[in-house]
């Protein structure tokens, strides 16, 4: 199990190993992170790791490109904590809509 730590909030929640970021906080019905399609395709639940170690999933590109994963930011529905994670909260990309 690991803690995760959203600046923007100074919420935290633990999270198993297996779960992602988005899983492991409505387990807990925590809230601080938005919550869209739950599948990588709706872009609402940007988040860049700060620290920790952590994977991926495949997402969409038109939400968190190479340069963008690269720096950390990553969708949270398809990031998957391999420790202790310190996270900010970034949502949609300007200009982005969720339909």
């Amino acid at each position: 199990m690991h803690q995760i730590r959203l600046i923007n909030s100074e919420e935290q929640f633990h999270c198993y190993t297996g779960n992602s970021l988005l899983e492991g906080m409505q387990r807990l019905s925590r809230k601080g992170i938005p919550v869209g399609c739950r599948g990588g395709g709706c872009g609402i639940c940007r988040v860049q790791v700060l620290s920790g170690n952590y994977h991926c999933k495949k997402m969409s590109y038109e939400h968190v490109n190479e340069t963008e994963l690269n720096a950390g930011i990553g969708l949270a529905c398809r990031l998957y904590p391999e420790s202790d994670l310190e996270v900010a909260v970034l949502g949609l990309k300007s200009g982005k809509k969720c339909l």
